[in-house]
């Protein structure tokens, strides 16, 4: 987790992204519900979501894996905020490791503020179509 902390905080400082918050939830399947509270709040141009999900003995992994990416799929999609998911869903710590590595490698909180960057941008310059029924 902390490495995928560290991969957005690299990614808000090379995008140089100036006004930040971060939140803390107990695990993934509260996170949708947190992305919604900030979508609503106004205040945010986009929302990056990400934890890890890694398989354990039962299919509970499932259950929280697939309603973690559903619910920022609805909170994306219902408030028009753009919610990237850097969630990790792993059959182990190995796997977790190799997607969250340090600076220069691949990470996924670095990837998903990149792409939150882009949607943003995206949401800035088209939105206003979207209420208006287009451009022109």
């Amino acid at each position: 987790m902390d490495r995928l902390v560290d991969g957005v905080q690299r990614a808000v400082e090379q995008f140089r992204i100036t006004r930040t918050v971060e939140v803390d939830v107990p695990g993934a399947f509260e996170i949708p519900f947190a992305a919604r509270l900030l979508a609503l709040s106004g205040q945010v141009d986009a929302i990056v979501c990400v934890g890890t999900v890694i398989r354990g003995e039962t299919t509970h992994y499932e259950s929280v894996a697939d309603e973690c990416a559903a619910g920022i799929q609805t909170v994306q999609l219902s408030t028009g905020v753009p919610v990237l998911f850097g969630v990790l869903t792993v059959e182990n710590e190995a796997q977790a490791v190799a997607r969250s590595e340090a600076e220069g490698g691949h990470n996924v909180g670095f990837e998903a503020t990149e792409a939150a960057v882009e949607m943003a941008r995206l949401a800035q310059r088209w939105q206003p179509y979207a209420t208006q029924g287009g451009p022109g």
